[in-house]
């Protein structure tokens, strides 16, 4: 599976954002935005030139770079959101939240999206009890979220499900168990309950051309 595998610290300050790839690191005072909130290379100070195409770009790669998806995948959510009713960019936005390793990062047993999707991919969670290793799938509504059972005595599930609901706030749409170690989707989500800083009216525009 293809995979970006370049430094993350560098897609932040590229795209002048925040987007929480590096888990832990992110909060604390090594974070590299927060010491260099400007563009990488020798010129990433330097004023660039703004365009139409340039501001619809960043946003579709800033989309991109926080889910943790390239192109052809990326574009494939995009044309399903696009032959769903209503709006084409809020489909787009409701479908990445609801991909497994989205949501396992949002009930808290992952400190970054990356992270859930390796866990996902080690076969560490099942839905509705069958175990599930596609981090692009996406979940529906009553889905049950679980960690599987030979994973539970594992330290490092036991410590971040401690922790979880306090670095990150728990969607009202989803439902946390800390007791089973298990998450329910209660509903789908609306677009004003996707705390992120996407402006996917930008993106619909850069594909419609």
């Amino acid at each position: 599976m293809a995979k970006y595998r370049g430094a993350k610290c560098k897609i932040c300050r590229r795209e002048g954002s925040k987007l929480f790839l590096k888990g832990e690191r992110c909060y604390s005072d090594k974070c590299s935005f927060e010491k260099k909130p400007y563009s990488p290379g020798a010129h990433g100070k330097d004023r660039k030139r703004i365009t139409e195409y340039r501001i619809q770009l960043r946003e579709k790669q800033k989309t991109k770079s926080m889910y943790g998806m390239l192109e052809k995948q990326f574009r494939l959510f995009y044309h399903r959101a696009d032959m769903k009713k209503g709006a084409t960019g809020e489909n787009l936005l409701k479908m990445l939240e609801c991909r497994l390793d989205n949501v396992v990062y949002s009930l808290g047993f992952a400190t970054s999206r990356s992270e859930a999707r390796q866990l996902v991919n080690h076969r560490h969670f099942a839905v509705n009890g069958v175990t599930t290793d596609i981090p692009s799938f996406v979940v529906r509504t009553g889905d049950v979220i679980s960690i599987r059972d030979k994973s539970k005595s594992k330290k490092k599930f036991k410590e971040v499900i401690e922790e979880a609901g306090e670095r990150l706030a728990i969607p009202s749409w989803l439902e946390l168990d800390k007791k089973e170690m298990k998450g329910t989707v209660v509903r789908l989500p609306e677009r004003e309950e996707i705390a992120t800083e996407i402006k996917e009216n930008l993106i619909v525009e850069l594909y419609s051309k």
